[in-house]
């Protein structure tokens, strides 16, 4: 018996010990590590859903979206740590679908009017400030973590909440008019507080590895 045979047949006793209740345990694990990737994916392809629903001044239905695709990202995390599914593609995925879903919904909200375009600038300076400090960094001082600031995490609320917010308003189901500047202000200060914490944390790792 050659080599590769002795093998196959090794495989095969290895899979026919395999019991039912264990196989379908391991599909069952199988599914929830693809999950968190597959909920985010989900995401991705709703925002030009969420796009169009605004863009044909649809505010309830892009309501739902929004809200539905807000819940799918609290449970694709949770689903990752609970099950120990972190991966890499997921890594990188959920912050982009997190991203296309703020900017495209703040666009199409500019577009109609609910919202100033200077507030979609300032955001995307900050955006793009701290993807560009990041690249600088890890290019003089090699791979940098980043973890995101609890102000940022705060900011992050508050720009969906204004997003509610609004849509709220449009449908005609709450008038909270006061309420929204409000949160449109904080959005501002909580935008421009955490800009600062991170051009604090990049002198304070420039400062450390410059010593």
């Amino acid at each position: 018996m050659s080599g590769r045979e002795r093998e196959s047949n090794r495989r095969v006793c290895q899979y026919s010990a395999v019991t039912a209740p264990e196989l379908s345990f391991m599909l069952r694990m199988s599914l929830l590590h693809q999950l968190p990737n597959l909920l985010t994916l989900l995401r991705i392809g709703a925002v030009p859903v969420l796009i169009l629903f605004l863009y044909e001044g649809r505010y309830g239905a892009a309501l739902v979206v929004f809200v539905i695709a807000g819940i799918t990202d609290g449970l694709d995390g949770w689903i990752a740590k609970r099950y120990d599914a972190v991966t890499r593609l997921g890594s990188i995925l959920d912050p982009l679908a997190d991203k296309m879903l703020i900017v495209s919904t703040y666009v199409m909200l500019v577009v109609s009017g609910d919202i100033p375009f200077w507030l979609l600038l300032l955001i995307g300076f900050r955006d793009l400030g701290i993807i560009g400090g990041v690249l600088v960094l890890q290019w003089v001082h090699g791979e940098v973590r980043m973890q995101p600031s609890l102000v940022s995490k705060l900011n992050t609320f508050l720009q969906i909440s204004l997003v509610v917010l609004i849509m709220l308003e449009r449908v005609e189901l709450l008038a909270l008019t006061p309420l929204t500047d409000a949160v449109l202000w904080l959005v501002v200060a909580t935008t421009l507080a955490s800009a600062f914490h991170y051009v604090y944390f990049w002198v304070l790792r420039s400062s450390d590895a410059a010593a």
